[in-house]
């Protein structure tokens, strides 16, 4: 294409550009202003029910038909006090340890059961589920979509007009998965305020949603009040954003005088009694270099030094470098032989080997194959093990140059899976919360050893209940601790 038609090409692109700017304002339900919108109200709707699946597939639901009905009940609270009262909203917990909570386009919200276990009463949660309504209310996610949508766009532009940024345009794509991936502190912001506002409206006290960001602040003091992992990293916290969700909450109550505001302590904790604290060993544990399922009652090894992480559909397996990993999951068809075609076919593998073999006694199909990616040849080693009425998938892979340096690490853990049947692995238990009632006042210190808890946990406690340890804690109050 030479240059003149390429800046004709180039200009047509940016007329359509500015027809979509002229065409995709809406005015948003919270402001009240005109603001650009590439995603219609049935859009993100759709994109909410399509993406809903997927979250739940990844991170699981935590199995408790009670508290779900508790959440969904107060979050229906929280959507019609909000300004899409229309909206149907969904409330879902995540069986996660992570402490977090986000919200995805039409009306869907999440909290995992480790948010719930760090929380201590209704308000607490009340503030931050309105929190999360007040993104989806205000429509941030959508914003978030139409800038990236126009960035895009803007590199479409660019990549016409100059064959120079064509050559890194598809970098800076790669890039503004990144940029656009948080919301904005003005987006934060006017969530914290809608969510102050949201919560308060149906009688709960606001002050009490800037407990989560000390708490947070506490399980993560190297990391000061920004940067945190979990619910900070998408929630950015300047250093006053504590005061001012304390000082909105003073000014909607003087102004509301009428409202008698709640907190609701022992009705919530009450709620999450039987919860489920830390990880779940059930799910999936590591010890002595050995992954476990005591549920799936399976076990593989795992090379010294590699890093695991379990998820809900998956087990994942890599080095510290992140350059081989190693992939554990189920496999939708009915026989090893089948599942391994599947995969070719998929991944249109290149296949150097395969064969029916025995894996600890188990039916499998092995296949090493290559895998052309855009970042080069992957080399992967495959194993199809039949166990009990599933076909586990086991896949490990690196860089074609590097699969002979791995291979032995590969070979072991794939080989290496096998019926898990040691009692002692199968039948542990989680941490699970539990809730005490104290006897007399006292600190909080005096609390916890009175009931037992050793020295080196006091602090842990501690930052479960939201005190500090030299707290006084009155007489016939509800403390929480774990059992197993």
């Amino acid at each position: 294409m030479n240059r003149s038609v390429s800046r004709i090409a180039g200009l047509a692109i940016l007329i359509a550009a500015l027809s979509v700017l002229g065409s995709s304002c809406a005015t948003n339900p919270v402001t009240g202003r005109q603001e650009l919108m590439l995603l219609s109200r049935d859009q993100e709707i759709d994109l909410g029910k399509a993406t809903d699946p997927e979250i739940v597939r990844e991170y699981g639901r935590y199995p408790d038909a009670e508290l779900d009905a508790y959440v969904t009940a107060l979050g229906s609270k929280l959507g019609a006090a909000s300004h899409q009262p229309d909206l149907e909203y969904t409330v879902k917990v995540l069986d996660s340890p992570v402490v977090n909570a986000f919200a995805v386009p039409g009306g869907y919200v999440y909290l995992t059961r480790g948010i719930l276990a760090y929380l201590n009463d209704e308000a607490e949660l009340a503030g931050v589920m309105a929190h999360e309504v007040g993104h989806i209310a205000a429509r941030h996610s959508a914003q978030q979509q139409s800038r990236a949508q126009l960035a895009q766009l803007g590199l479409a532009v660019g990549s016409v007009l100059s064959p120079t940024l064509a050559q890194v345009a598809e970098l800076a794509q790669i890039g503004l998965g990144m940029l656009f991936l948080g919301f904005s502190r003005d987006n934060e912001r006017q969530a914290d305020d809608l969510g102050g506002l949201y919560s308060s409206k149906i009688g709960y006290d606001a002050h009490k949603m800037a407990n989560l960001f000390v708490t947070l602040g506490r399980l993560n003091p190297e990391s000061g009040q920004d940067g945190l992992p979990a619910w900070f990293s998408t929630h950015p916290n300047p250093p006053d954003r504590i005061a001012a969700i304390r000082k909105a909450a003073d000014e909607w109550q003087k102004a509301n005088p009428q409202v008698k505001v709640v907190t609701n302590r022992e009705q919530f904790l009450k709620n999450i009694e039987g919860i489920v604290v830390g990880e779940d060993p059930r799910r999936g544990y590591v010890e002595a270099q050995v992954f476990y399922h005591p549920d799936l009652r399976f076990q593989f090894p795992v090379p010294a030094g590699w890093v695991v992480n379990n998820t809900a559909s998956q087990v994942q397996v890599f080095t510290e470098k992140q350059d081989a990993v190693m992939l554990l999951s189920i496999a939708a068809e009915a026989t090893p032989a089948a599942a391994a075609d599947a995969f070719v076919s998929g991944a249109a593998a290149v296949v150097l080997d395969s064969q029916a073999v025995r894996v600890q006694g188990l039916s499998a199909q092995r296949i090493a194959c290559d895998v052309n990616t855009e970042q080069g040849v992957l080399r992967a080693l495959a194993y199809f093990i039949q166990k009990d009425q599933r076909v586990y998938a086991f896949l490990a892979y690196t860089a074609q140059a590097a699969f002979d340096g791995y291979y032995g690490n590969f070979e072991q853990s794939l080989s290496g899976f096998r019926n898990l049947t040691d009692a002692a692995r199968i039948n542990v238990k989680p941490a699970r919360l539990a809730l005490r009632r104290t006897q007399a006042q006292g600190s909080l210190r005096q609390v916890l050893l009175s009931l037992g808890v050793p020295q080196d946990k006091l602090e842990a406690y501690a930052i479960l209940n939201g005190m500090n340890l030299e707290d006084p804690v009155a007489a016939n109050t509800l403390v929480k601790v774990t059992v197993r």
